[in-house]
């Protein structure tokens, strides 16, 4: 797949840097020790790579928090190892994609500490300041995702800043034009570097209501969403003024317009929204996003029913645009303990990746889901995720789908010389890279072995889909592509099922994809638990 097209049907294969692999003993990841690792990334099949933030930071979220968004935080590098990983990773055949965090910054940005100095200065009106009420409370009712008010007092300013993450990351104001044009002058700078896409933190944040009108309540019964749990204060609101709003879709042209001229380049963005669906397919169009994602999969729900209509809804109102599926990534917990009713089996762990890299669309997958990690237990004194130290204990925070990467059975599982920022759990160390390399039915060489066969099927990459009806816990559906017309099913249980495909569709069952396969008589459909079903339709 050349040019602007590489990134239709591609396996992206998200690096926590933190968390990978730490080569100067500090105990943090680094870019040095991606690139001591990027042959393994290729040996995967996958088709990119998408690292999380390793810019200049104060790290109070982890480099999403960013202090000079043109250069590498010490912590990870310097410019020129980076140089020296897209380098090698071009010369793999991987492309690269790097985070970019626009619509907040760090308070210790250059901009905001001018900013914060007095109304009248130049970047006075770069983030979004609001005066108090009558009696000196916050603009409006605007709740941080982080827990509290999205307002925090400025004493030098006797104005109030947004900040709908934590407290140390403003709000930039997007509505001023020089804002908007020196963020794109900052994307602009990776894209000359090289990189080959970007992925788009919490795009649909950029602007606020300039009204700044208050949020309407929230029913009780309706207060869920992802990453966080009904006793957090944000699930009380519908979030109709904070996000989302209908300036962003220009400078998403604008964004477009640029990452048109690296006709290389391709943008994903994360989208989490009151209607996330509607939102994407907003969003992602020939104009504006190649592709978007959702946490509409990162949620509990791991039912067919629930993915079936997951992506159905987003089929129907997508009508141009390229969606983007992920099941685990940094925010949440590991889909092998969220969707494994208390089991984590290897079979189960290798469905999840099949399942996922089977919806139309591109596929985003967190590092260690190759292995089969399920969520780590991190006791409360390790805790590091402030969002988790906040809401202890009914809600443990991200820290548990982020500990470091096992890649052997040593006391540090060969992630770092020094103590790591993160404990790793013995039952990580237990299933390492080494030990699954040298096991020919390991989750890993599962994984491998599905992605080069899912290279081969042009129907999985790029065709359409359309879904079967089938009783839980099957799922089916079929994919079509360039004369190959593929029945898929999936059997979501820990026990064996059969299923009985529609009158007159006739396929013969598919092997080489490695994972747990079931039998078929032409008719029924025998699926062991965890099992998958390829077949090619005639």
């Amino acid at each position: 797949m050349k040019n602007n097209n590489w990134w239709r049907g591609a396996v992206i294969y998200q690096i926590y840097p933190r968390s990978f692999l730490d080569t100067n003993g500090d105990g943090v990841g680094d870019l040095p020790g991606i690139v001591e690792k990027l042959d393994y990334i290729a040996g995967l099949g996958v088709d990119a790579i998408w690292i999380s933030p390793f810019f200049k930071s104060p790290m109070a979220d982890f480099g999403y928090d960013i202090a000079d968004y043109r250069d590498v935080d010490p912590l990870f590098g310097t410019l020129a190892d980076f140089d020296r990983l897209l380098a090698k990773a071009h010369s793999l055949g991987v492309k690269v994609m790097i985070d970019q965090v626009l619509s907040h910054c760090s308070v210790e940005h250059a901009w905001f500490k001018e900013s914060r100095e007095s109304r009248d200065n130049p970047k006075a009106d770069w983030y979004v300041w609001a005066d108090p009420k009558e009696d000196g409370t916050p603009p409006n009712n605007w709740m941080s995702l982080f827990g509290g008010i999205a307002w925090r007092w400025e004493p030098r300013r006797e104005q109030y800043y947004l900040h709908n993450f934590l407290a140390s990351q403003p709000d930039l104001n997007f509505h001023n034009p020089a804002v908007q044009q020196a963020t794109l002058d900052n994307v602009q700078f990776w894209l000359d570097r090289g990189v080959d896409g970007l992925r788009l933190d919490a795009i649909n944040f950029c602007f606020h209501d300039a009204q700044l009108r208050d949020n309407p309540p929230k029913p009780k019964e309706k207060r869920v969403g992802r990453g966080f749990s009904p006793d957090n204060p944000y699930a009380y609101q519908y979030h109709y003024y904070n996000n989302t709003q209908p300036e962003n879709v220009p400078f998403l042209e604008r964004l477009r317009g640029l990452l048109d001229r690296y006709p290389d380049a391709a943008a994903l963005g994360e989208i989490s929204s009151e209607d996330s669906l509607a939102t994407t397919a907003e969003y992602v169009t020939d104009q504006r996003l190649h592709m978007g994602y959702s946490f509409e999969l990162l949620t509990e729900d791991g039912s067919a029913a629930y993915i079936r209509a997951t992506v159905e809804r987003l089929e129907t109102a997508m009508v141009e645009g390229w969606p983007c599926w992920a099941v685990s990534n940094h925010d949440v917990q590991r889909a092998v303990t969220r969707w494994g009713d208390g089991e984590s089996s290897p079979a189960h762990a290798a469905q999840l990746v099949a399942l996922v890299c089977s919806l139309r669309g591109s596929v985003c997958l967190y590092q260690g889901e190759e292995l089969g990690l399920p969520e780590a237990d991190v006791p409360y004194e390790a805790l590091q995720d402030p969002y988790g130290k906040t809401f202890w204990p009914n809600f443990k925070g991200r820290d548990g789908c982020r500990t470091p990467m096992p890649w052997n059975d040593e006391a540090q599982a060969g992630f770092s010389n020094g103590n790591p920022w993160l404990p790793i759990p013995a039952e990580h160390r237990a299933i390492n890279v080494a030990k699954q390399d040298a096991d020919p039915s390991s989750v890993l060489n599962t994984v491998r072995g599905f992605l080069a066969w899912r290279r081969l099927q042009p129907a999985l990459r790029s065709g359409s889909i359309r879904f079967l009806d089938a009783p839980e816990p099957v799922l089916a559906f079929v994919r079509e592509a360039e004369g190959q017309r593929l029945l898929v099913a999936f059997n979501l249980s820990a026990k064996p099922v059969q299923w009985s495909a529609p009158d007159g569709m006739v396929a013969s069952v598919l092997d080489g994809h490695g994972l747990s396969s079931a039998t078929s008589d032409g008719r029924t459909v025998s699926l062991p638990p965890r099992g998958v079903h390829f077949a090619l339709m005639v």
